[in-house]
């Protein structure tokens, strides 16, 4: 093999190495941008559902309104593999067991009308050892769809679930080392 092709091939090589090992931040809005002590470690896509049930509305009496109850995703890396789950907490759960709980520090809409808020979550580990574990922030950005409906609930209708598709990028981030 010549020396400039193996040389070359070694560069490709540890450019898409680092650039794995080193994910790029989300471009958020300054309310959404992590801690300067963090760094994102893992960005993962999630293709799901957001689940709402029909309602007797809390401030209103005789209305019903669309209430979310939780979502339901499955998280993917970059190739498409399935690295793990999104779940009611809200809880991400990634393949190894390791899981993370999130309790929103701030939201932002999205750029996009019809697409549930962008998010920052700070984060603390909720299960075992993992991927997952040393995680302190999530950002949930690149948001489409997952919106409850606009109509459709009303007396006749409670209790009534319906499951609206969306998708995510989940930004992942931990302390820096």
């Amino acid at each position: 093999m010549d020396c400039k092709l193996a040389v070359s091939s070694l560069a490709l090589v540890a450019a898409a190495c680092t650039s794995m090992q080193n994910p790029p931040a989300a471009n958020v809005p300054d309310n959404l941008k992590p801690g300067a002590n963090e760094s994102v470690t893992i960005v993962a896509a999630a293709r799901g559902v957001q689940i709402y049930e029909c309602k007797a509305a809390k401030d209103k009496a005789d209305a019903f309104e669309w209430s979310f109850v939780a979502p339901e995703a499955e998280l993917l890396d970059a190739g498409g593999k399935k690295i793990g789950r999104h779940y009611a907490g809200p809880h991400w759960e990634a393949n190894d067991g390791s899981k993370i709980v999130g309790t929103v520090k701030a939201r932002a809409d999205a750029p996009q009308a019809d697409a549930i808020p962008w998010l920052l979550l700070a984060t603390k580990s909720d299960g075992a050892q993992g991927s997952f574990s040393r995680i302190t922030s999530v950002q949930r950005v690149n948001t489409v769809g997952g919106v409850a409906p606009e109509t459709g609930c009303s007396q006749s209708s409670l209790g009534t679930v319906v499951r609206i598709p969306y998708t995510a990028d989940y930004y992942l981030l931990a302390e820096k080392n």
